[in-house]
């Protein structure tokens, strides 16, 4: 049965914390039956307000980030915002992906420009597609109505951007095209996402900011996703040695400190990076409940 989704953009008029999930789809029956699990669990215990779903570099995972965010969406009863980039698509292609998702019951899309595809080092456009996450941003809202907009916000500056201030041009660009609201990129260092919330607000941007965070599972982890890990983690880390149940528990109780912070601070959801596994997160969010955080 087709579950039809609501607008993401309506839950923040809610006033209440938003918690959300990210799922990537899996390559392999191994890795669906992970997702699933994961989804089952996710469902009964942590009840998320949206969860999204990644597209592969180059557009891989076309299909199997549609079935799976049906999946999500009409067996599992999510709110499901797909992930979508201008990689490897042109225009009339990129509608037709757009309008599969809306027959389909879909209105919320992450809007994204895409990592280049394996291999290659830097973004190069379809001939008849688009350079940059904000014109398809434009191209949604000049064809297709009653769609929620997401698009990505970088506290620690986009990794080809030259400065932060035009990262920070080019994000109020994609949020006066239509953009809903934003959800940052993976960070560990609360400060980094309040200052970044500090200066969108005095560029104009009023946008809700989603800040995006995941329980690390490995040193190694943090240090790829991160260029900023605060030093009370890093002697944490160091100390856990290669302790994987240690370094987990590390994970787990940094997280909930950020999110606890973040909601003291006034911030209203968070969105969890979770790689198909829903442990560390239900874990998480059943210390924010017993704080009464949520």
């Amino acid at each position: 049965m087709m579950h039809r989704n609501r607008p993401i953009g309506e839950l923040f008029a809610q006033g209440r914390p938003i918690i959300s999930v990210e799922f990537f789809p899996p390559k392999d029956e191994k890795g669906g039956e992970q997702i699933i699990q994961a989804a089952e669990e996710i469902r009964e215990h942590l009840h998320p307000d949206f969860v999204s779903i990644t597209y592969g570099a180059g557009g891989t995972t076309r299909e199997r980030t549609f079935r799976y965010a049906r999946i999500l969406k009409d067996e599992y009863g999510f709110e499901v915002m797909p992930h979508l980039t201008c990689v490897g698509s042109n225009r009339r292609e990129l509608k037709e992906i757009i309008n599969g998702y809306r027959k389909a019951g879909f209105c919320n899309i992450m809007a994204l420009r895409g990592d280049p595809p394996g291999g290659e080092s830097t973004f190069t456009p379809h001939p008849d597609g688009l350079p940059y996450a904000v014109d398809l941003v434009n191209l949604i809202r000049d064809n297709f109505s009653g769609f929620s907009v997401g698009v990505a916000g970088y506290p620690e500056v986009h990794p080809e951007s030259i400065s932060s201030e035009l990262d920070l041009r080019y994000l109020k660009e994609k949020v006066d095209a239509g953009a809903s609201f934003i959800t940052t990129q993976l960070f560990y260092d609360n400060k980094s996402f309040l200052n970044f919330v500090d200066r969108c607000r005095q560029a104009g941007i009023h946008v809700p900011i989603i800040p995006g965070l995941m329980p690390l599972r490995s040193a190694k982890q943090a240090y790829r996703f991160c260029q900023n890990i605060p030093k009370e983690l890093e002697e944490a880390l160091s100390a856990a040695a290669d302790d994987k149940e240690a370094i987990k528990q590390i994970g787990i109780d940094w997280t909930y400190q950020q999110i606890a912070e973040l909601f003291d601070q006034g911030i209203k959801g968070v969105h969890l990076y979770i790689m198909n596994r829903s442990g560390a997160a239900l874990e998480v969010i059943k210390r924010l409940r017993k704080s009464g955080r949520v």
